[in-house]
């Protein structure tokens, strides 16, 4: 059996694991832009030179080795061939014969359409090593930078800048607060304090009219569409991404700002599976990973279904203060019932409805956050829940047996 593998990340890499476990005699032939593996969500620690490239691998060094693997390195796909089965790589047009096809090419920055944007030197996505390495690089020698865009790249952006660069730094965003999908206001005020008192600016609900450049297209600042001007010498975009998928016939394969696959992985075209951001749902590394094994299991014949797509679940921990986000936090329906709590432990807030927990935000003290996302995940329903939210553990949820035995509950 001949498989083929579209990239080189969590996804890809993942389904690889399964394919070599399952199908020893496999013929696995991995293509990707990439020349390493490594993961995405680190790469602001390379901005501030805590780690490196070979910090960043999840996997051996040797893993296409280890797992049989023919890894064609630094290539794009120019199209998918469904009827002969096969793919084109852009940069020789070299066909490459599949049986079963894997797309988890991931995604691209999103470049939105704002005045000389494209066309401006040093404006950067965040969203491969190439960019890190830019970033970087131009820090040494910038004395001021915007980011466009306040969601978890933009903060790690951010971060990553304020670890080693003493540069005066401007975030750009169209929402009330940062980190907007993830948190409220006042969780989201506490991180923007902490980074007000290192120097950072904010500007919320705020829309970007152009990028301004001077006579050799260097940056020199972002205007705003009510006229205030920032000056600047760098810019990253932190606005969203783009499914890598420019290779594919949307004619023949479903998309829908992403690849349309179902809980097997698989597209409407048989034989290829999709998995990662290329599908363009909840872009996080766990659901890429999930995706990846799932894929795996079917492409050699044994069905398995995502069990748990881990939407809306966040995880961070920006200036040493660590925040869950769970389930829905940014859409809060009118007969819910909303409990909060601020003390000296942090913050918490709970979204309840017919005695189910839908959402919550902890920030602190983060004790029973694996209870939480067992309600949330389950909708479990716990009688009077609200008058009980904020004393539950574990303990509420084991039982003993008549022999003894300890079990849980629900």
């Amino acid at each position: 059996m001949k498989y083929v593998i579209l990239g080189a990340s969590a996804a890809g890499i993942n389904a690889i694991k399964v394919l070599r476990e399952l199908d020893e005699n496999a013929q696995i032939t991995l293509i990707s832009k990439d020349e390493n593996i490594y993961s995405r969500c680190m790469l602001h620690h390379v901005i501030s030179e805590h780690r490196t490239l070979q910090n960043l691998n999840f996997v051996e060094n040797d893993f296409d080795k280890k797992h049989n693997v023919n890894w064609i390195k630094g290539c794009s796909i120019s199209s998918i061939d469904i009827e002969n089965k096969f793919v084109s790589i852009l940069e020789n047009d070299e066909k490459i014969p599949y049986d079963k096809l894997l797309i988890a090419t991931g995604a691209s920055s999103a470049m939105p359409p704002i005045k000389n944007l494209r066309e401006a030197n040093f404006v950067y996505g965040l969203r491969n090593i190439e960019d890190a390495y830019k970033i970087r690089e131009k820090s040494k020698t910038c004395k001021k930078v915007a980011i466009l865009g306040a969601g978890l790249v933009g903060i790690d952006a951010l971060v990553g800048l304020l670890e080693n660069y003493k540069i005066k730094i401007d975030v750009i965003y169209r929402e009330p607060f940062i980190l907007n999908r993830q948190l409220d206001d006042y969780s989201a005020s506490v991180y923007e304090d902490g980074f007000k008192n290192q120097g950072v600016k904010f500007y919320p609900n705020a829309s970007v009219k152009e990028i301004c450049i001077d006579e050799n297209k260097n940056v020199t600042g972002v205007l705003l569409e009510d006229e205030t001007h920032i000056p600047c010498d760098m810019v990253i975009v932190a606005t969203g991404v783009v499914p890598n998928a420019s290779f594919i016939d949307s004619s023949i394969i479903n998309y829908d700002r992403g690849i349309k696959i179902n809980n097997r992985c698989e597209t409407n075209v048989k034989d290829i599976f999709a998995a990662g951001d290329v599908v363009g749902k909840n872009a996080i590394w766990p659901l890429a990973v999930k995706q990846g094994i799932v894929a795996g299991y079917n492409m050699v014949g044994n069905e398995k279904e995502i069990d748990d797509e881990f939407i809306f679940r966040n995880t961070m921990n920006f200036l040493g203060i660590p925040t869950v986000s769970l389930g829905r936090v940014d859409i809060i329906d009118e007969n819910s019932i909303v409990k909060v709590r601020k003390d000296k432990e942090g913050y918490k807030k709970f979204i309840i409805k017919d005695n189910i927990l839908t959402g919550a935000i902890i920030q602190g003290d983060i004790s029973y956050v694996g209870v939480f996302t067992y309600l949330i995940k389950n909708k479990v329903v716990v009688n009077d829940l609200e008058n009980k939210i904020f004393s539950i553990g574990y303990s509420d949820f084991f039982s003993i047996k008549g022999n003894g035995e300890f079990c849980y509950n629900i």
